[in-house]
């Protein structure tokens, strides 16, 4: 799959400077969008949860134009998630909710073909995070 980089760079780049608030808004929305995930964090420090995974977009947004880099990376993350609870069904919902959060932190900015581009990238992302974590499942089994 081809995917959209001048859109996820340029999209990316908008939000970017705006991240902690990128990531209030994210959590504040994931939580009203799926309460039942809200207990996954309940031993976590969500300030330094908040700060992974804006570092984890920050390599990403660095690794769109070499993703096979990173694959392995995300693949250890979805087999580190299985441990925390997430389920595949997260998924999906995550990914909408992040989406819907960087349209929002960019405002008039942000261009239909931002959602296309990033809805795909995040279904690579996903994808290998899913394998990883079925993975693990399997060894575990």
């Amino acid at each position: 799959m081809l995917l959209d980089l001048r859109s996820l760079e340029t999209s990316f780049d908008l939000v970017a400077p705006r991240g902690d608030e990128l990531m209030d808004v994210f959590y504040a929305r994931l939580f009203a969008a799926a309460p039942a995930v809200r207990p996954l964090f309940a031993g976590t420090d969500l300030r330094r949860q908040k700060g992974m995974l804006l570092g984890a977009l920050v390599l990403l947004r660095k690794s769109l134009r070499d993703l096979d880099r990173i694959v392995p990376a995300l693949r250890e993350m979805g087999a580190r998630h299985v441990r925390y609870g997430a389920r595949p069904e997260h998924y999906p919902v995550v990914g909408e909710v992040l989406i819907a959060s960087m349209a929002e932190i960019a405002g008039d900015d942000w261009r239909p073909e931002y959602t296309t581009a990033w809805a795909a990238a995040y279904g690579i992302v996903s994808a290998a995070m899913l394998d990883g974590a079925a993975s693990a499942e399997a060894l575990a089994a």
